[in-house]
């Protein structure tokens, strides 16, 4: 690990990957004797709840609002998993 001027810690990305750790996430360090542990930081229940609710009234608002020129949903999809 690294850590920046601007207290910044580069954490290694086979950490960050078994960690699940995203741009984003909440990590704290918990000392145990001289070393320290480095642990993800599960969002409460609320917080989950607030961001699955932003997200949903986000999709709302923009549902119906891509602009497909002559395609039809089912081509524009077709084009996707090709």
């Amino acid at each position: 690990m690294r850590v920046t001027e601007k207290g910044q810690v580069t954490i290694p990305r086979n950490v960050r990957n078994n960690l699940g750790i995203v741009p984003g996430s909440e990590v704290e360090f918990v000392l145990q004797g001289d070393s320290a542990v480095l642990r993800r930081v599960e969002p409460s229940a609320d917080e989950r709840e607030q961001e699955v609710q932003a997200l949903t009234e986000h999709l709302r608002r923009h549902k119906g609002s891509m602009a497909l020129g002559d395609l039809d949903g089912d081509t524009f999809y077709k084009l996707l998993r090709d």
